[in-house]
């Protein structure tokens, strides 16, 4: 299942639930854990934000015993987060996150998953701040510029997002995930049309995700094209990841009505 979470209920959760997409694609690049060396607790080979909900669980419970015996390591401390973000735990992953910082206060991949704690449990300027501290003027890292705009987005910081998403693009030209969170900023302006345009070309990129192919088909949803969207929804999953993105996609799309209300609101 898509790790981004989109499910509202109300105005007010689907104007949040967008800034989330755009968030969890800009600050999942920080931190790959799924390539860090974890000892010897074993995933399986498959990324964390692959796994279902029951495979979540047993990782929970393995990643829970090792932080426990072993709260200094990052690997662990890092990936242990991830999971408790992803099952709607985000205190507490803010609270793993902080150990882990305490231990590895100037370890940019730390620092760049602890902001993505931070922010996922609503603490935005402390998480721009955290970002911002691991950036380094001499050795820029791309991903932490991308970071940056999607936390700046979430603060309704639209013009200052795009600067810091065109910085992270200039580094790494034609990078999905940074497409992806342009068209996301757009979303959240209101601006569909440029939104699909950005969010296609990174769907369309190498290397592009399953994150990056929903924030599409979200778009082309919320623009009246339903059959269009489910297709893209369904596009290179297994058939049980497949329905649980079409679900959620219906769940989303059925509020067009409020979607509408939030375009007037912006006019």
């Amino acid at each position: 299942m898509s790790s981004t979470g989109l499910a509202s209920l109300c105005l007010a959760r689907l104007s949040k639930t967008v800034c989330a997409v755009a968030l969890s694609a800009g600050l999942a690049a920080c931190a790959n854990v799924s390539n860090m060396k974890t000892g010897s607790i074993p995933t399986g080979g498959k990324p964390i934000a692959q796994m279902n909900a029951s495979e979540l669980v047993g990782a929970e419970r393995k990643f829970a015993a090792a932080y426990e015996a072993n709260p200094k390591d990052k690997a662990t401390g890092i990936q242990y987060a991830t999971i408790l973000r992803m099952t709607g735990r985000d205190s507490q992953a803010l609270a793993v996150m902080q150990q882990v910082a305490i231990n590895h206060p100037t370890d940019r991949t730390v620092l760049a998953s602890y902001g993505k704690a931070q922010a996922a449990a609503g603490q935005l300027e402390p998480a721009l701040e955290t970002v911002r501290r691991a950036q380094r003027p001499d050795q820029p890292d791309w991903k932490l510029y991308s970071a940056e705009g999607a936390i700046l987005d979430q603060l309704g910081r639209s013009k200052e997002a795009r600067q810091s998403y065109r910085k992270a693009l200039d580094m790494m030209p034609g990078e999905p995930s940074i497409l992806s969170n342009i068209g996301m900023s757009y979303v959240l302006s209101g601006d569909l049309r440029t939104a699909e345009t950005y969010l296609g070309k990174a769907a369309a990129a190498p290397g592009a995700d399953s994150r990056v192919r929903q924030n599409l088909a979200l778009v082309v949803g919320l623009q009246g094209r339903f059959a269009e969207a489910e297709k893209i929804a369904r596009a290179e999953l297994s058939k049980d990841q497949a329905e649980a993105n079409v679900t959620y996609l219906r769940s989303i799309l059925s509020q067009q009505n409020a979607w509408s209300k939030l375009n007037d609101k912006k006019s």
